[in-house]
């Protein structure tokens, strides 16, 4: 383990390496979220996750929380609003759409949301928007529509967006809010006080929902699998995902950081590939090589970092 220390510390040290890593956490997610649609609740799974991920957390946060309740309680409102958007809203309204939802449809409505960050970023006033992300986001939002259209660009025509369609990009709506306002978070506060601060808020939000769910005789699977699904969405969706995708943000803005999204339909289709054992066909490989331009455009030796607007600390 002291020989790898070096290694961790440089990678930590420049997050454009570890970009590539919430994609591929997510896409897990993805399958299992899909697999899971027919049987387990979706608010249910939602809080599922985060209780999983605030129990592993908390026991290496608890005191240091202590120590900063000053700072959590000056920062409330910016950590109800990550909490209700990042946590609460993106994943409840996800895995409701996932139910009824055409698996073509998430992978590229998903998509939109690099495209949804900057927008997001540029209302608030908390970034600004290089050219350089703005072509890289295209370049890689082009390649996850190859794959969607199965290179027949006329077959996007016959996506219809209908209630569930809606929900997804509600869902990645609220993704992109909460990319958006982690640039807000003070410095002084702890990433990973505020990482369970604003889990304990999206949990508090989703409480009715999860009450009305069960009220209206929602049933929790038990088994071993759907278990060891959520523990899985719980540690390395939740908790390992979003300490690394904040980290990218905090260092490299949400804008760049985001274009990473795109990476979720690479990693999906492999893991089809590799799981369900589905042929790679020209189109994939297509499609991919444009994902992964678009993402090299935008991260690799950036020349226009990410820079915060100046302005309050705070919403």
């Amino acid at each position: 383990m002291r020989n790898n220390k070096p290694l961790l510390q440089a990678l930590w040290a420049n997050p454009a390496w570890l970009l590539w890593l919430p994609p591929a956490f997510w896409a897990g997610n993805l399958v299992l979220g899909r697999a899971l649609g027919p049987v387990f609740p979706p608010v249910s799974l939602a809080v599922g996750r985060w209780v999983v991920a605030l129990v592993a957390l908390a026991p290496f946060v608890g005191y240091q929380a202590w120590q900063e309740r000053a700072l959590l309680a000056r920062h409330w409102r910016l950590i109800a609003a990550c909490g209700a958007f990042g946590i609460a809203g993106y994943n409840a309204l996800g895995y409701l759409a996932l139910q009824t939802v055409p698996a073509a449809s998430v992978a590229f409505l998903n998509s939109t949301l690099p495209l949804m960050v900057p927008l997001a970023a540029l209302v608030l006033g908390v970034e600004r928007i290089t050219w350089k992300s703005l072509a890289g986001i295209a370049i890689s939002f082009a390649g996850v529509s190859w794959i969607v259209a199965r290179g027949n660009l006329a077959s996007l025509l016959a996506l219809r967006l209908g209630g569930g369609e809606l929900l997804v990009l509600l869902a990645v709506f609220n993704y992109a809010v909460y990319s958006v306002l982690l640039r807000r978070k003070p410095a002084a506060l702890s990433p990973l006080v505020f990482l369970a601060a604003t889990m304990a808020a999206g949990l508090l939000v989703l409480m009715p929902f999860w009450a009305l769910e069960l009220a209206r005789g929602a049933r929790i699977p038990t088994d071993m699998a759907s278990i060891g699904a959520v523990v899985y969405i719980g540690l390395f969706a939740s908790l390992f995902a979003f300490i690394l995708w904040n980290r990218c943000v905090a260092m490299l803005g949400a804008t760049v950081t985001g274009v990473s999204f795109h990476l979720v339909a690479l990693f999906t289709a492999l893991l089809a590939f590799v799981v369900l054992h589905e042929a790679v066909r020209s189109f994939h490989v297509a499609g991919i090589a444009l994902i992964l331009l678009g993402f090299l455009v935008t991260t690799l030796r950036p020349t226009g970092r990410a820079v915060p607007a100046p302005g309050p600390s705070r919403p």
